[in-house]
Formats: structure tokens, sequence, C-alpha cells
């Protein structure tokens, strides 16, 4: 019997049978968290932390002593011989590792400030962060410690030197973007005018500056890994493990802020402090990178927008990112280190390399805004 067979009193209408809601994705729930399971997500997130490990072992094994890639990974989980284990842990995992950190860095760092500036351009190495890194760098380096400025610097070291300079950068792109919030534009526009300030600034300590020091300076601006060890490595560690965890963490409301500032409100999301801690770690993190290896452009702009369109999501994914961005720098470094002639520092490709996709990203956001 159906609901139209049922007579009813009156003027009554029949009831119309309420539809089941059915979710789109199962849910998996342990205790009050509560997650929708993505499989095809998780599964090519999977893929790329299975290549970036891939990558790390041909890394590793490429050189004068060469190593097959089951050695090495045979070696990294305490096999081999006390040979192969001397010239891998000791010898090429720390500038491996420092690659594979310092990719994670940037690819997550890319994804944070792309996705609260709504604007695919925005990554820390065109809104001057990374140039504001890089000037304090180069100051201690060219001028070394004259002055009292200089000389709090060379107190710091140039790793935290190039951390400080670049948080003071994003600081000021930050003051002077707020005016009742942060706009996306006004924040990209405020950021390339410091990025082409402090290259400048750059320049003319170069040209000014003894030829050895401009050689040393000319060297780390090109963001090499030459010469990267454990006190290297540790730091990096350090800060994106637990910078990184924080954006993890906070990837919910990021992923609300994506759906506009009143959405965001509605969704219960804290505007100003959600938008601040995220945006304090997405600089964090560029620091931390530039500081341990010197600037390396277009990876943190690239590496969101090659995951988000491999993943197919709405926006970039903080993870995904941070290990696309390891793909691409540890894969840059095989490139720049065994197939090129001439070793070269792993910025030089990486900037060869994301040109290109700079320009493809220019083209599109032009037609968008045509159409």
């Amino acid at each position: 019997m159906s609901l139209t067979d049922i007579d009813l009193p009156g003027d009554a209408t029949p009831a119309t049978p309420v539809p089941t809601t059915v979710p789109s994705r199962p849910a998996f729930r342990v205790g009050r968290l509560s997650l929708v399971r993505r499989t095809a997500m998780t599964a090519v997130t999977l893929g790329l932390l299975a290549l970036a490990f891939l990558l790390l072992c041909v890394n590793i094994g490429r050189g004068e002593f060469s190593i097959p890639i089951p050695t090495v990974a045979d070696i990294l989980f305490g096999g081999g011989t006390r040979i192969e284990r001397f010239i891998v842990m000791d010898v090429r995992l720390p500038r491996a590792l420092a690659a594979l950190l310092t990719g994670i860095a940037l690819g997550i760092s890319g994804a944070i400030t792309q996705s609260i500036l709504r604007n695919p351009l925005a990554s820390p190495d065109l809104l001057g962060i990374t140039a504001g890194a890089s000037a304090a760098a180069v100051t201690l380096i060219v001028v070394g410690g004259g002055g009292t400025f200089v000389g709090a610097l060379a107190v710091l070291g140039i790793p935290l030197a190039a951390l400080v300079g670049g948080i003071v950068t994003a600081l000021a792109i930050y003051g002077l973007s707020w005016r009742g919030g942060v706009q996306g534009y006004r924040v990209v526009l405020i950021g390339i005018g410091f990025n082409a300030a402090l290259i400048a600034a750059i320049q003319w300590l170069l040209i000014s500056a003894d030829i050895n020091d401009v050689a040393r300076a000319q060297v780390w601006l090109n963001g090499s890994l030459n010469g990267s060890d454990w006190a290297q490595v540790w730091p990096v560690a350090i800060g994106v493990a637990v910078v990184g965890t924080i954006a993890v963490v906070s990837s919910f409301t990021l992923g609300a802020l994506r759906l506009g500032d009143d959405n965001a409100r509605v969704l219960g999301v804290r505007l100003q402090a959600g938008q601040g801690v995220l945006l304090l770690a997405a600089v964090a993190l560029a620091a931390i990178a530039t500081a341990a290896v010197g600037p390396i452009g277009f990876v943190a702009l690239a590496a969101p927008q090659l995951a988000m369109r491999v993943l197919r999501t709405p926006g970039p994914p903080i993870l995904a990112s941070g290990l696309m961005g390891a793909v691409l720098v540890v894969g840059s470094d095989v490139i720049a280190r065994t197939i090129l002639p001439v070793e070269l520092p792993v910025g030089i490709v990486t900037s060869a390399l994301g040109g290109p996709f700079l320009l493809y990203l220019l083209v599109r956001t032009n037609r968008k805004v045509s159409v």
C-alpha cells in the first residue's frame, strides 16, 4: 500500500515521503573526532609521499660513489656496510633532508598564503618575505659586524638574521595592508612593492661590497644546498615539525576562510585570530626555509597549485602542498647536482622551472578576469 492509497479525512492531502539524505562520502569517527573519508585524496597524498621518498633515495644514491636505491633504503632503515652508512648517513643524508624539509616548509607556506589571500599569485617569494630574509642575511654577510644594527644581526648569525628579517618584513606588509581587515589584493600589491625595494637594496649592497663577500652572498642568494650538515638540518626539522603541525591542525579553519569572510564568521571562525595564526605560521615556515638554505624561488608558488590540480580540490591542500614542495626541491637538487654538466645551486633550477609556470598562472588569471 502506498501513501496515495490511504483515505485522508477532509481536504487533507497525502503526505509526501521525506527524502533521506545520503552523504556523498563516508564519515570516519573516533570519539568526538569526526572526519570525512576521501579515498582518492588519501591515495594521491600517499603517492606524493612515496614519490618524495623515492627522490630522496635517488638523491642520496647519486654521486661519485653510486649506491642503488634499494641499498639506500636498506641503509636508512639500519642496514648496509660501515662505509655505506658513513656515505649515506654522514655525507649525503643531511643535504637530502635539508632539501626535503625546505620543500615541505615552502609548500605549506604557499598553500596558506594563497588560501587566505585567495590569490594563486600570493607566495612568500613574490610578497617580499623571502626578500626580507635575504636582505638581512646579505647585510650581515657584506657589512659584517659594523654598526649597531648589523652588530645585533651578527650576534644572531646568518640563519637567525634571515629569520628575523623575514618576520619583520611580513609584519610591515601586514600592518600597511590593514584597513579594518586583510584584503588579498592589497597585501599582494604592497608585498610586490616591498619585494622590489628589498631586491634593489640587496643589489646595492652587492655592488658596494668586497668581491669576496659578494661571491659568498651570491652563493647564498641562489639557494644553495652545498655544505648542508646536521647543524642546519635539525633547526629546520624542529621548525617544520612544530609550525607545520599547527598549520595542518588549522586546516579546518583554512577551509572556512576560503569561503570568504562572511561565511567563515557564520561557521564560527574567529576571523582575525584565525588569519593571524595561519599567516604567522606561513611566514615562519618561509623564513625558516630561507634561513636554512637561502631563497629558493617559485616552489611556494607552484607547489600548492600543482597539488590542487593533482588532487582536484577547490583550494590548495596543506599536506599535499608540502609533499609537492618536497618533490620539487629534491627533484631539482637531483637535476642540479647530477644531470646538468655543471653543478648549480638548486634555486637556479627551481626558478628555471617555475618561471614558465608563473606565466601560465598569469595568462590563466587574465583569461578568468576577461570572461
